[in-house]
């Protein structure tokens, strides 16, 4: 029977950059998902690290970004768990990329995308590490009142992802 141990990984979101955290199945993954971010947001920076599960068992990574190419590559890594993904954006929003993320045909889920503080819980048995889950911001405070669902739909029409009647 095998040990299995819990960890709890802090990954790094640098003040305007999002990240989003996925499970894949494909060495191809790192170029299609390249691909499908270049495609989707005009002038998008991104970074990408994917975690081979077999083979050489490498962090595959590519980016247009310097900077973020690495820190993906190095959260990944952190994470260590076979196939998933992290991707890192700046200069788009998640919602202008998820759409296309999902729809590259070796992307089995999407865990988080975000720019709060990311924690990821890994489980490591003898074989390897499968990432359990993301923990994206903080808990809730309330619930939310009138006066808090006006200022919600105030913001949303504010920063134009609400048509303004």
């Amino acid at each position: 029977m095998s040990e299995i141990k819990f960890h709890v990984i802090d990954i790094p979101v640098p003040e305007g950059t999002n990240i989003i955290i996925g499970m894949s199945h494909f060495i191809k993954t790192v170029e299609d998902l390249y691909e499908a971010l270049i495609t989707s947001a005009p002038g998008i920076k991104f970074g990408i690290g994917f975690c081979e599960a077999s083979g050489k068992r490498l962090v595959r990574h590519d980016g247009n970004d310097d900077e973020l190419r690495k820190l993906a590559a190095e959260s990944a890594y952190k994470i260590g768990a076979g196939h998933v993904f992290v991707v890192y954006i700046k200069d788009a929003w998640p919602i202008n990329v998820l759409n296309a993320l999902k729809q590259v045909q070796e992307v089995v889920t999407i865990y988080a995308a975000t720019a709060n503080p990311v924690q990821v819980i890994v489980a490591e048995t003898n074989q390897g590490r499968a990432l359990v889950g993301v923990v994206d911001g903080y808990k809730p405070l309330g619930i939310e009142g009138d006066e808090d669902i006006k200022e919600r739909y105030e913001f949303l029409r504010k920063i134009g992802y609400k048509r303004r009647y």
